[in-house]
């Protein structure tokens, strides 16, 4: 396979990237249809997001092999939003659903702009691997209904509570088109899968199963696909529903450049090159906020499709746009190929979806891993199904942060040295011991070494409480590799707690942090320029001249 570069030429392996292009589009075509039912904005609108996204994802992302478009994880959110906008305002809540598209598209520009692309996917493994887990089981509940023969539900307690009657009043001919579709997405493996993929195969296999032994079923279909190109759709906003928007606009932005980027990381494993994190954040951005004015759904980096384009030998960024263009061409007048596709069919191509978004390698090893992630991706699923994705996320790195600083601040407070001269001695210099035990434990020297956060703060003022009595205290910051603010405020704490113990304060290495930070607190203001020093033994003899200029002024 030819190398992959962010800086490919157009003309570079042109059939395999318009091969990868045609095999991907057959992939994304069942999804797109399924993904838009789901949604509840119609199969129309799952194409116009696989086409817009796909085309401008491809010609302006970071990612040149991948192949975007209509996801899992975005179609959940989509679905959510149409539900309470229709529902609060009938004829403009599915405008006003694509209008927070638009806006969560400018948002992953703006993350793109302000370069965070390095950031978004430095979310905790446990958390990550809590809410795809949700989301795959939030996509399965809820196709449940339709594998049935009911109609899709958008809410998840709504769906729960009429499974059982669903169970007990169920379709057989929804049942035996959504099981004949799920055993060929499972047995449909390997070489096979490659050259005829096997959502499409199992879409035509489901449909052919209704025709050939429910001939005269009603179970619902797809319906008509309007042979037409999408029109135009200003946003729509209303003042009363502003926080709905902003927080589903910043939902689909955070959990749609997650999407891409980890499906970036796939992409750059099978490749072996390295994607550009910004750009790909501003090509979805751009892909996403066209999709929403033209009534598509939003989108993300697909791994499927991306798998599928790479494989089949796309490496370009023709091979995404050549697979937008394909979808295109069915939009423009073969829809109608498409409109006897029973339901069931695309719930069960929907349910492998959702299976395969969970996370099951880490499920197959809880049991073996520490109690505490195991317990907070749990607490991310039960939050991300039962609650939001926004607020899974925040709580799930809140939590982890809150656990990864207290560990930290262990570390970072076993490199601070306490030492008197006679406690402490282990890691100090033979130099400095001697000048410390001179003073029988009256000069107490406190090292800071290394970075030092603002969760340490506590640690040492207990630390220095706990200390013997002493007429001294050298504070040494020459090897601290970081001193912020926070460090900084922690530091001038002790000097008041110290001086209200009638302490004398030196400051040793100050001259080598000269920075800001220590300019704003004016922390050598406060020590005093004469009692600063550049070794420890250079502020003890600072501290006994001192001492002799006072008692002979005395």
């Amino acid at each position: 396979m030819p190398e992959l570069t962010a800086k490919e030429p157009w003309s570079a392996n042109l059939p395999g990237n318009l091969f990868g292009g045609l095999t991907a589009a057959i992939v994304a075509l069942p999804l797109a249809l399924a993904f838009g039912i789901a949604s509840g904005a119609g199969p129309v609108a799952g194409l116009y997001g696989a086409i817009v996204v796909g085309f401008f994802g491809a010609l302006f992302g970071g990612t040149p092999a991948q192949v975007s478009g209509p996801t899992g994880p975005m179609t959940v959110v989509m679905a959510a939003m149409t539900t309470t906008f229709i529902a609060s305002h009938p004829e403009q809540g599915l405008a006003m659903a694509f209008s927070t598209v638009f806006l969560g598209g400018c948002l992953q520009v703006l993350f793109g702009l302000l370069r965070i692309g390095k950031y978004v996917i430095m979310v905790p493994y446990p958390v990550i691997s809590g809410f795809m887990t949700g989301i795959g089981c939030i996509i399965i509940l809820l196709q449940l209904g339709p594998l049935l023969g009911f109609p899709a539900s958008s809410d998840m307690v709504t769906a729960l509570a009429a499974l059982p009657g669903q169970v007990s009043d169920l379709e057989t001919p929804a049942l035996a088109v959504g099981a004949t579709t799920l055993a060929v997405l499972f047995l449909w493996r390997g070489r096979l899968n490659r050259w005829f993929p096997s959502p499409l195969l199992a879409l035509i296999v489901g449909t052919l199963v209704l025709a050939w032994l429910f001939p005269g079923s009603d179970i619902e279909r797809i319906g008509q696909i309007p042979a037409a190109l999408p029109d135009l759709q200003l946003p729509t906003f209303r003042l009363d529903l502003w926080r709905d928007i902003l927080v589903g606009a910043v939902m689909l932005a955070v959990l749609g450049s997650i999407d891409s980027l980890l499906t970036s990381l796939v992409a750059d494993n099978m490749t072996g090159t390295h994607h550009d994190s910004d750009r790909e954040l501003i090509g979805q951005g751009i892909g996403n906020a066209l999709a929403g004015l033209v009534g598509g759904l939003p989108g993300a980096g697909a791994t499927m499709r991306t798998v599928v384009n790479i494989r089949a030998g796309g490496t370009g960024r023709l091979s995404g746009m050549t697979h937008a263009v394909v979808l295109l061409a069915i939009v423009a007048g073969l829809g109608f190929l498409f409109e006897d596709i029973p339901l069931a069919a695309l719930a069960g191509i929907l349910i492998k979806v959702g299976l395969d978004i969970i996370d099951w390698p880490f499920l197959r090893r809880a049991h073996r891993l520490p109690l505490f992630p195991v317990l907070l991706m749990l607490t991310v699923l039960l939050l991300t199904v039962f609650v939001d994705l926004i607020t899974a996320v925040i709580v799930g790195v809140f939590v982890k942060n809150l656990v990864t600083v207290s560990k930290l601040s262990g570390l970072q407070l076993g490199n601070v040295v306490f030492s008197d001269g006679v406690a402490g001695v282990e890691r100090l210099p033979a130099v400095e011991r001697e000048a410390l035990e001179h003073y029988g434990g009256r000069a107490l020297l406190l090292r800071i070494t290394g970075p030092v956060s603002y969760a340490v703060g506590r640690g040492l003022s207990r630390r220095y409480k706990q200390s013997a009595p002493h007429e001294r205290l050298l504070i040494d910051i020459g090897d601290a590799s970081i001193i912020g603010i926070s460090t900084v405020m922690v530091l001038e704490d002790l000097v008041r707690k110290a001086r209200a113990r009638d302490v004398d304060v030196y400051l040793i290495g100050a001259d080598n942090h000269l920075n800001r930070e220590l300019q704003k607190l004016d922390l050598i203001g406060l020590v005093g320029r004469d009692h600063c020093a550049d070794s420890v033994e250079q502020a003890l003899a600072i501290g006994e001249s001192l001492r002799l200029h006072a008692s002979n002024a005395h």
